[in-house]
């Protein structure tokens, strides 16, 4: 029997998979960067042994680091979690090589499906080789890993070479092999996947289906299982193709395959030899713990003939640290809070008071709900969703609750293309107008005890200032006999941490968290402005600020102080949470400073160039 377990993964999965080990009194061993030295899962872990180095090529990649840490730890397996090494057949055969159990399938059968060009060719697949006007538009996509990292849509043949470029770099930066290839894009059509699980006696379990058609750059961003509105034809064939795909390869352990749903059809995608990061939707629905059949498997055990029966609907939402108000840049700082409401499964990496970091994917958590129906699944998400504290960087939130809420997702008619319709609406800001005043009353009742509350004299209005969703609010209140006032609203009530407003008769109730000059008021989130800006931080017109913390990796082949530059010329491209964003020139103009070279890691506001034009001074443009 398993004794002990290490984790060759960080984060969330990695706190999954010890979840799991403690339950059933199994050991755990955490291997972590010197980026995740107090990450949460190598505290949580009973052993934790550092990997040198922060990026991922020098830590989490290196299978050799990490077999030997598990010799080290006297563990006896090896956990793989998703990315990294988790499709890696040397570095399965590697762990097998110590004398160490592998908690997945056989390194075969990585090979074999590991590279999405394998598997394609398996499948009786060609990829495309010369592109023409007539196969556009395509997707270049990475051979390995996945998570969105290493594609580029291409509808344009110009933009063809850069493309392969970009998704080489990405590819090999965030799973160590550039190997990319062309595919057809099949534009609108369902991302629909499934689970299988199978054993070393020859069973193999398709759960159910999942749909994970809600993606904004290839990334998943909201999945759910079952899929609504497939035909029970249609199921059985998924199903069939799925077990056909993994005994194909003598599969063992967890898995998933994946395919684009198009006019009633299912095109082969892929298959994950590994566990996704989607799979507690099926946990939920089939009443099951993938990773604890994941360690039955490997001790040897056989599953049941048949797999459980599925009970009710589930829907998983991503939480990612990132501005949407910014072009979706990644986001770092101190995590102060994150909590939902009861009934709410939360899968996370970080607790509160947890840093997030440059080095690593932006995702917080996975929220998901269960419910006997998927109407009240959904709705369930959504509100745990609206009412939760997440207090630090800015969130995707507000995106996950709208998307929810959206009458294309909740009748079931969403497909791959949803965010390239909507994301201009579900982006817009709509804060809650009545947030600034309840910030600054929150804080006006603490003032008032020492600087002596309300004059028996005719005063002028107290006067405070926030950004709030990309612009300035002024908010104006009185101190009077009777306590604070603000025109045209009743204070009710107003503390450090709670302020009660009454407009027309209906009262709300504002929950205030104060971290230095960040303020949440529920879920609004607010900075306190200066009442005198400093000089010091102003900047030279048309100065190109970093939009987030990463290093530079590259810059503009040819440029230098003095060059004219084009707008919406690439001037360079920031990395950034295993991703390439790239920054261009906001106006036609000169490049009057470039204080930034490649290798140079930059904090978020960073100068990187000045460019003399008529736009005035800014963040720069992100591009993806």
């Amino acid at each position: 029997m398993i004794a002990s377990v290490l984790v060759a993964n960080r984060g969330e999965i990695a706190c999954r998979v010890f979840r799991t080990c403690h339950a059933w009194g199994i050991r755990t061993v955490a291997v972590h960067s010197d980026a995740d030295e107090n990450a949460l899962h190598a505290r949580v872990a009973d052993a934790s042994v550092r990997l040198p180095g922060a990026s991922p090529a020098d830590t989490y990649l290196r299978g050799d680091l990490i077999v030997k840490a598990a010799v080290a730890a006297g563990a006896d397996a090896v956990h793989p979690g998703y990315g990294f090494l988790s499709e890696n057949a040397d570095f399965a055969r590697a762990v097998r090589d110590a004398g160490l159990v592998w908690i997945g399938p056989p390194p075969e059968a990585i090979e074999a499906m590991a590279s999405k060009t394998r598997a394609k060719e398996l499948m009786g697949i060609a990829p495309l080789t010369d592109v023409t006007e007539a196969d556009l538009p395509v997707l270049v996509k990475a051979a390995a890993g996945g998570g969105g990292r290493g594609m580029r849509v291409v509808r344009d043949l110009a933009g063809l070479d850069a493309a392969l470029a970009a998704a080489r770099a990405e590819a090999t930066s965030a799973f160590g092999d550039g190997e990319v290839f062309v595919e057809p894009y099949l534009e609108n059509g369902r991302h629909v996947e499934v689970q299988v699980l199978a054993d070393t006696h020859g069973t193999v379990w398709a759960l159910g289906t999942r749909d994970c058609s809600l993606q904004r750059r290839h990334q998943k961003v909201i999945e759910e299982a079952p899929a609504p509105g497939l035909t029970a034809g249609l199921t059985a064939e998924l199903h069939d193709l799925a077990v056909r795909a993994a005994r194909a390869v003598d599969y063992v352990g967890a898995g998933t395959v994946e395919f684009l749903v198009a006019d009633g059809k299912a095109h082969f995608l892929e298959m994950n030899t590994r566990l996704q990061v989607e799979h507690p939707v099926t946990e939920a629905v089939f009443g099951i713990d993938l990773v604890a059949l994941q360690l039955r498997i490997a001790e040897g055990h056989a599953l049941e003939n048949d797999p459980p029966r599925a009970r009710g609907h589930a829907v998983e939402a991503r939480l990612y640290a990132e501005d949407p108000a910014n072009g979706w840049a990644p986001q770092t700082g101190r995590l102060h809070r994150l909590t939902v409401p009861d009934g709410i499964r939360l899968d996370t990496g970080f607790t509160d008071g947890d840093d997030i970091g440059v080095h690593y994917d932006p995702m917080l958590a996975k929220a998901v709900a269960h419910a006997p129906t998927r109407a009240e699944a959904v709705r369930r998400l959504a509100g745990a969703l609206e009412r939760a504290a997440i207090h630090g960087p800015v969130t995707n939130r507000d995106l996950l609750v709208r998307s929810l809420r959206h009458e294309q997702f909740t009748s079931g008619h969403m497909d791959t293309g949803f965010y390239d319709r909507h994301l201009a609406a579900l982006t817009e800001s709509a804060p809650d107008p009545l947030a600034p005043l309840a910030a600054a009353l929150a804080d006006a009742s603490t003032r008032a005890g020492r600087f002596g509350g309300w004059r028996n004299l005719p005063s002028q209005p107290q006067v405070k200032r926030y950004a709030m969703a990309g612009e300035e609010h002024e908010v104006r209140y009185h101190h009077t006999r009777t306590g604070l006032t603000a025109d045209g609203v009743r204070v009710v009530h107003a503390d450090a941490d709670r302020v009660v407003l009454e407009t027309d008769g209906v009262r709300r109730r504002f929950d205030i968290a104060r971290h230095g000059d960040r303020i949440h008021v529920n879920a609004t989130a607010l900075t306190a402005l200066p009442r005198f800006p400093d000089p010091a931080t102003e900047h030279a017109p048309g100065s190109l600020l970093a939009p987030m913390p990463g290093t530079v990796v590259r810059v503009a082949e040819g440029l230098t102080e003095g060059t004219t530059v084009q707008a919406g010329q690439p001037l360079l491209w920031l990395e950034a949470m295993k991703m390439e964003h790239r920054i261009t020139a906001p106006v036609t103009g000169q490049l009057t400073a470039l204080p930034v070279a490649p290798g140079r890691q930059v904090e978020v506001g960073a100068l990187l160039a000045v460019v003399a034009g008529d736009a005035g001074q800014g963040r720069g443009e992100l591009r993806e």
